[in-house]
């Protein structure tokens, strides 16, 4: 980076402290406890999709709400076997080949941060948009009965992990 007028650049005994002090004041964890994020996020932002998604269904005057739900939680359950069972196994070896010590937010990457972002703002347009209560139902509990299932994979690295340190 080049300085401004007035400022200097730090030179590389200053950059060495500032990196020192970082990587000693970061928030870091053992394996363990990234996996147990791992698990709780899946499974708090699925429960949630799900309760919302249910909730509006539930409440909808849609003639066919009951199916609407009966075919979400089957594409859901289709969605974790197929698509994020896949993201879930490779969040967990992530995990386990960073190992201990890592920056806590890290126990998802950049790019799948990045798409937590967007399918967050994704929602928030969806909810603001014009689209049917009961359609939107239908997409939040497809989704949340997903990341709900597929945060089984979490889960269990997460016991074992906590086996392995117990032993």
């Amino acid at each position: 980076m080049i300085p401004r007028e007035g400022e200097r650049a730090l030179n590389s005994g200053e950059v060495e402290v500032v990196v020192s002090w970082l990587e000693s004041h970061k928030p870091a964890a053992p394996v363990p406890v990234h996996l147990l994020l791992a698990g709780l996020m899946w499974t708090a932002v699925g429960t949630a999709l799900v309760v919302v998604g249910g909730r509006w269904l539930w409440r909808s005057e849609a003639a066919a709400a009951s199916w609407l739900a009966a075919l979400a939680l089957v594409l859901g359950v289709l969605k974790a076997r197929f698509v994020l069972d896949r993201t879930a196994r490779r969040t967990v070896e992530r995990i386990r080949e960073r190992g201990d010590g890592r920056c806590l937010g890290g126990f998802l990457s950049i790019r799948s941060w990045a798409l937590v972002g967007v399918m967050a703002g994704g929602g928030r347009l969806l909810r603001g948009s014009h689209l049917a209560r009961h359609l939107l139902g239908f997409l939040y509990l497809a989704v949340g009965t997903a990341l709900v299932l597929s945060s089984r994979l979490a889960w269990q690295a997460w016991r074992q992990s906590r086996r392995a340190s117990i032993d």
